[in-house]
């Protein structure tokens, strides 16, 4: 089994050394060269992209997950569309975000629910998705709408011991996240379960108002909670802004009974209390 890991981030590289210790071969691109000796350490191969020509890569991966966010177009369809089709792949995994669903004023969304974006990021990824899912079924589509990510180096507590954090109060506001190591449980199960053309959210159990995991973070960390900010008072950036503008719950039903999986972390609690536990 080969992996092709396009735009080796953060969740690809929860997954890799799970897929290496089973006896998979792994290449990931990057987009920095400096980057390339600490991918490499990891035991995957490190490719330059953009730069090196994926063709042959692609030829020779059994399986490609693709995680590089789309701009004014997908740079992967656009330039590799046609070789990927070709390629008798048994799997590819597209990583997508909750933000195509758009606002729903903190009611419940499924993967059934219309894909009504509010938000420029979430409109480029519905494209994104609707490019995709038009190469079905010569492409082994699987598509995995994450929720907010954190995981070891991503979480509240540098911010909350360094006093900048703030809890920013918005009336019904929440949002769905998931550890990373929850994603790579859920790609390796989809690995290991095909079901081509299938979406699955990628969440945990517990959507939380913001305000909750900073004021959890500082009780972890035994300091004093960051003080509460009004929305409409927050010096904000317009990116930051921008994730107010939507509020839902997510559902996770799916990962659950097609693909079996147990979440290690089904809430921000558990998630946050193990990061701790890493640091220390």
């Amino acid at each position: 089994m080969r992996l092709l890991s396009i735009g080796h981030g953060f969740s690809a590289r929860a997954l890799a050394p799970r897929l290496i210790d089973l006896g998979w071969e792994v290449r990931g691109t990057t987009r920095s060269p400096e980057k390339t000796d600490g991918i490499a350490a990891t035991g995957v191969r490190p490719i330059v992209w953009p730069g090196d020509d994926l063709t042959p890569h692609i030829d020779w991966a059994t399986h490609v997950l693709h995680s590089v966010a789309p701009d004014d177009g997908d740079p992967v369809i656009d330039t590799y569309g046609g070789p990927l089709q070709r390629a008798g792949l048994q799997w590819f995994g597209y990583l997508s975000t909750t933000g195509v669903y758009g606002d729903h004023g903190g009611e419940w969304v499924d993967e059934s629910t219309a894909l009504a974006p509010s938000t420029t990021r979430g409109a480029a990824r519905v494209r994104a998705e609707a490019a995709w899912q038009a190469l079905l079924p010569k492409l082994p589509l699987h598509i995995f709408r994450l929720a907010g990510i954190y995981g070891p180096g991503r979480g509240p507590f540098a911010k909350v011991k360094s006093g900048k954090a703030r809890r920013i109060v918005k009336p019904g506001q929440v949002f769905s996240r998931i550890h990373v190591t929850d994603i790579a449980t859920v790609l390796e199960a989809s690995i290991a379960r095909p079901n081509p053309g299938c979406a699955y959210n990628v969440c945990d159990d517990d959507p939380a108002p913001p305000q909750d995991v900073i004021a959890h973070a500082a009780d972890l960390l035994g300091l004093p909670r960051p003080p509460e900010v009004p929305f409409d008072q927050a010096d904000l950036s317009p990116m930051a802004r921008s994730f107010y503008a939507e509020s839902k719950r997510v559902r996770n039903d799916r990962i659950k009974t097609e693909l079996g999986v147990t979440l290690a972390f089904p809430t921000y609690r558990e998630g946050l209390a193990a990061l701790l536990h890493e640091a220390t």
